[in-house]
């Protein structure tokens, strides 16, 4: 009877790892759609606000007009066409280049953040799950790391590094993946690794990469603290206050 316990006891330990495991998954994959679908609202007020401003300077201009030559009935169509036609094409016209791609290497330090966060959500669903995973992962450290980056230099060597990896490695390793035939993804190299667990070690490796690039930068903040409040503390400690 004990044993048929233990191994009931052991059986629910195992399944609330699972659903645990599986509820953080779905958790980070909810945060990362919650981050796209603000970015597409985003573009979708900045385009918006475009059409306002086209609409506003058209009527502006054809009042202006009217003022000075009387522009009559088909005038005034024309401007109402004119205006319609820039509305539509403004409204098409995304604010920003297509996230599908990577980021491109001259985008500011958040910027790319942002960029590379919405690529590697707009190309999960085209790997495979452990990939999925790792996909996951490396999403869910990007708003520390987006925080860290956005006030240092392009050229700090660790933004370099980590700049690198966003906009040229991994979606390299993605894309190239990507474009393999999904028959030969399966099939093992010489060294007996297929597509698939290339893959995701790459994703692995990057993701480890990403979290040293952080953890060094916020070492660096939090040594640059503890200095600058035992200069305080020395500058104006208790006693130099009581003096």
């Amino acid at each position: 009877m004990t044993e048929v316990s233990d191994k009931v006891g052991r059986a629910l330990a195992r399944f609330d790892r699972v659903t645990r495991a599986l509820d953080e998954r779905e958790g980070s994959v909810r945060e990362a759609a919650r981050r796209e679908r603000k970015r597409v609202n985003a573009d979708f007020g900045r385009r918006a606000a475009r059409v306002g401003v086209a609409i506003g300077v058209i009527s502006i201009l054809t009042i202006v007009v009217g003022l000075i030559v009387p522009i009559g009935m088909f005038g005034f169509l024309a401007a109402i066409g004119l205006a319609i036609g820039v509305a539509a094409l403004m409204a098409f016209l995304p604010s920003q280049p297509q996230a599908t791609r990577a980021p491109t290497a001259d985008l500011a330090n958040g910027e790319m953040v942002q960029r590379f966060d919405s690529y590697l959500y707009r190309a999960r669903a085209a790997l495979p799950a452990p990939a999925r995973t790792e996909i996951d992962s490396i999403s869910a450290q990007l708003g520390s790391l987006k925080q860290t980056l956005e006030r240092i230099d392009t050229l700090d060597p660790e933004a370099q590094d980590a700049r690198r990896l966003m906009s040229l490695h991994l979606p390299g390793l993605i894309d190239r993946y990507i474009n393999v035939p999904s028959g030969f993804r399966d099939e093992r190299d010489g060294e007996g690794v297929t597509v698939n667990e290339r893959l995701v070690e790459g994703l692995a490796a990057g993701r480890v990469a990403l979290a040293e690039i952080s953890q060094k930068l916020a070492r660096s903040d939090v040594a640059a603290l503890e200095t600058h409040g035992r200069f305080i503390k020395s500058r104006y400690g208790e006693e130099r206050i009581d003096q």
